[in-house]
């Protein structure tokens, strides 16, 4: 995504705010954001439902799929298996949930303060609310764990599609990547965090708790949410800023200016 520099103290020239004095106003966090970035949203968002109707509606698709997550079962390796049992664990709800909170803290009291802490937080746990909200609406069927030859975290519900694992790890990459963009770890940092969505999203398979398609969607859900999360902080915050920072001080009592008392004397 492009836009402007992670941080700076007005957020756009043209907004009331720049007449008061900066040391009035908060130092504001501008989340890198693409131009149209609420069509871009709702395209992607489209996507994530058209991929799950189809998954939903079209015969024999979830039958197909189901091929994969049965070849990979029939080829475990322990050491694979432990790293696919602990990305399972690390990238869960309560795991996620404590790796966003402790880095959050971290951010806040070492890296840039509470309003980069907050950014972090909502950007990292984007994908996870949007993957929650797709699941209730395609409702998709996981496979069944009875029917694969090795099941290694047997799991049912209609709450296959996308992947809540994956949508996380996307969304936790996009915010890790705000943080080094700018500095000479952004590009390393990309590439760590599209390897560890991959690496995630093989996992679920490789355990068989989703088909193909949820994994997959789960990379458009994950990216819609940080889509549409960056526009709406770009225009929300500085609205924010401007309703609870301190008035500008005024005429009568800036520095070198007389009072009227002193004037009428």
């Amino acid at each position: 995504m492009t836009g402007p520099a992670p941080i700076r103290p007005d957020a756009a020239r043209s907004h009331p705010a720049q007449s008061r004095p900066d040391a009035a106003r908060p130092q504001l966090l501008v989340l890198p954001q693409v131009r149209h970035w609420l069509l871009l949203g709702l395209l992607l968002s489209a996507s994530v439902l058209a991929l799950g109707l189809a998954a939903q509606l079209t015969p024999g698709m979830s039958a197909a799929e189901f091929d994969v997550d049965q070849d990979l079962s029939q080829h475990h390796a322990a050491a694979l298996t432990a790293v696919a049992m602990i990305l399972n664990v690390v990238f869960g709800p309560v795991a996620g949930l404590a790796l966003i909170g402790v880095a959050a803290l971290g951010i806040w009291l070492f890296r840039g303060g509470l309003v980069r802490a907050v950014a972090f937080g909502l950007v990292a746990s984007s994908g996870w609310v949007a993957s929650e909200i797709f699941k209730i609406i395609v409702a998709r069927q996981r496979p069944n764990p009875a029917l694969l030859f090795d099941p290694l975290a047997p799991e049912a519900g209609s709450n296959s599609f996308p992947s809540g694992h994956v949508s996380f790890a996307v969304a936790l990459g996009f915010a890790v990547y705000i943080l080094a963009r700018g500095t000479r770890w952004a590009k390393i940092t990309a590439l760590a965090a599209a390897a560890l969505a991959l690496i995630v999203a093989w996992s679920r398979l490789y355990i068989g708790v989703h088909y193909p398609t949820d994994v997959a969607a789960s990379f458009l859900a994950a990216s819609a949410a940080v889509v549409l999360l960056a526009g709406l902080w770009n225009r929300v915050l500085p609205w924010v800023a401007d309703r609870f920072s301190p008035p500008p001080p005024t005429s009568s009592s800036a520095p070198g200016s007389l009072s009227t008392d002193t004037k009428r004397k």
